[in-house]
């Protein structure tokens, strides 16, 4: 009687192995993914926007102009609400696309990642006001941005809680 049991559960291992070999010998190839960097959120083609209006930069306003007002700090562009600085991800069809959020446009910070990296602000909405946040999702402390008036950029340093550790931003 024993020998009868062992004969069966040896066969119920082997058939359960010979299962599990089928299904990973004809699993699904991996999925694809895609990697962009950009310094606009306006290039990502799922969110609609046109334009950046809330600009971080890379360095604080002392360090971002010199004294014959060359831009010298990289910034990254900014629509609407943001969840997250570090980017955004879909998949479309079988292929997963990332948007990586980076400072761009040459100058001192460029090609480094936006989130927790930024030290100043500049608002050039006409009508739009923003809060920057210090995590992900619009959590923690935050500090509030107005709308540019006539066209003139707002600019203000992130507060010292901020500067460098600033993860989202919000519609105010």
């Amino acid at each position: 009687m024993k020998d009868k049991s062992a004969r069966k559960r040896l066969a119920a291992a082997a058939t359960t192995l010979a299962a599990g070999a089928a299904l990973l010998f004809n699993a699904a190839p991996a999925q694809a993914a895609t990697t962009f960097y950009v310094s606009d959120n306006c290039d990502v083609p799922w969110i609609n926007c046109s334009e950046g209006d809330l600009h971080l930069n890379y360095n604080s306003m002392q360090y971002a102009v010199d004294s014959s007002g060359k831009l010298l700090t990289s910034y990254a562009s900014f629509y609407g609400d943001v969840y997250d600085y570090a980017g955004t991800s879909q998949y479309q069809g079988s292929t997963l696309y990332t948007y990586v959020y980076v400072f761009g446009n040459g100058g001192n910070g460029n090609g480094q990642r936006v989130k927790n990296n930024a030290a100043s602000v500049w608002n050039c909405a006409p009508a739009d006001n923003y809060r920057v946040y210090y995590n992900s999702g619009y959590l923690g402390h935050s500090q509030y941005f107005q709308h540019a008036y006539a066209y003139d950029c707002y600019w203000a340093d992130l507060d010292s809680t901020l500067k460098n550790e600033n993860a989202s931003e919000h519609f105010a």
